[in-house]
């Protein structure tokens, strides 16, 4: 039987193997103050410094100028990396150094462009002069609360996560591509070489078309955000001894013996938004990997087929040529971005709906929820001794 020091280690250790995973919800007690706040420091130390070198230019310093921002920048870079490394042992903060860290945070606003009226003379806030002290105050806010919610979740650790995977996820999509290709050619094709449409899309302008991914894109989001709480409700806890020291293998309890099948514990609802947007995550990086190789597959299949001399026909007046891309038509672009949005969507679909989709790329992240999940239940054992 372990010792109450060496089960608190393993707890806290578990802690900090939550936090590195994307999944700091299943911390047992999970608040703001002593989970959250903590692990805002780095980014509220980087904004609050980095704000001095944004909005006090210095003029007033001369020849010295220079060399203070540089100071400044130097400062802050020192600033944000002790944060990191004090923030990664998980420190518990007390109610006074929660509030000094509130109180100095809520004072910037005011602090930065009184600093500035005093060196220089005037104020440039956020958004002009037409919005005055208040642009400080609304930029201070919203970075901290995207932070908070950042934080709160783990979003940072699950979007690095993903971007990890990516290369094996696009292994895959090549392979989904191959299986899903002529199915979407049936249908796309013929869309993509008629001449309404490259005469829409050379007329449309970037930002409607961008409109026109964004719906795409929250279609996806909708149709996913509903499949996957389907999915988390789904998942299967087996949490029989064998099962849990499997999952526990590569974590803080690995070793931990469990003697009998636990209980599952329900989750709450904030523990069920963190695995939503694990799962979230996973599914969007998939999704945009498979939207790049469809963007490449219809650029070259239109160099291929679509001569200028017929994008002029279809266009009805000569094709506007890109400026960044020379040679390459505005119109095949857009086209381009259109059907890589229209796939994306499709994908996503696919591989929570279809059968063999399913087996081959959404499996295993309903596998890492099922780990997740078990080694949470070894670690509430630990929790009650």
């Amino acid at each position: 039987m372990p010792s109450n020091n060496v089960r608190a280690r393993r707890v806290r250790a578990a802690e900090n193997w939550f936090v590195r995973d994307g999944t700091p919800t299943m911390i047992e007690g999970y608040g703001f103050r002593r989970h959250v706040l903590p692990r805002m420091l780095p980014a509220l130390g980087l904004v609050t410094l980095a704000s001095l070198v944004w909005l006090v230019p210095l003029r007033s310093a001369g020849g010295q100028r220079w060399a203070l921002l540089a100071g400044v920048l130097l400062a802050t870079l020192a600033t944000w990396v002790a944060l990191r490394l004090f923030v990664r042992r998980l420190p518990r903060l007390s109610k006074t150094a929660t509030l000094v860290v509130l109180a100095v945070y809520a004072a910037m606003p005011l602090a930065v462009p009184l600093l500035q009226l005093a060196v220089d003379d005037t104020i440039t806030p956020p958004g002009g002069s037409a919005v005055g002290l208040l642009g400080f105050v609304i930029f201070f806010a919203a970075v901290f609360a995207a932070t908070a919610l950042a934080a709160t979740y783990g979003f940072g650790t699950l979007l690095r996560r993903a971007v990890r995977h990516a290369v094996n996820d696009l292994r895959n999509s090549v392979r989904l591509l191959g299986r899903a290709l002529p199915a979407m050619l049936f249908v796309t094709l013929f869309l993509f070489f008629t001449g309404e449409l490259w005469q829409a899309m050379n007329n449309l302008g970037w930002f409607r078309l961008t409109l026109v991914v964004l719906l795409f894109s929250a279609i996806t989001v909708l149709a996913a955000a509903a499949r996957l709480r389907d999915e988390i409700g789904r998942v299967e806890q087996d949490l029989r001894p064998d099962r849990l020291a499997a999952a526990c293998q590569g974590t803080p309890l690995a070793g931990v013996e469990v003697a009998e099948p636990l209980r599952a514990t329900p989750l709450n609802g904030r523990q069920n938004r963190n695995l939503l947007l694990m799962l979230a995550t996973r599914q969007l990086v998939q999704a945009a990997v498979v939207g790049l190789a469809l963007f490449a597959f219809f650029l070259v299949l239109g160099l291929i087929v679509v001569t200028p001399a017929t994008a002029e026909q279809w266009i009805g007046d000569a094709p506007t040529f890109s400026k960044l891309l020379p040679g390459i038509p505005v119109a095949l672009l857009r086209n381009a971005t259109l059907f890589a949005a229209f796939g994306s969507m499709y994908f996503a679909i696919t591989s929570m709906s279809d059968a063999d989709h399913r087996q081959q790329f959404f499996a295993p992240i309903i596998d890492e929820v099922e780990r997740t999940l078990a080694v949470r239940a070894v670690y509430l054992m630990g929790l009650r001794g």
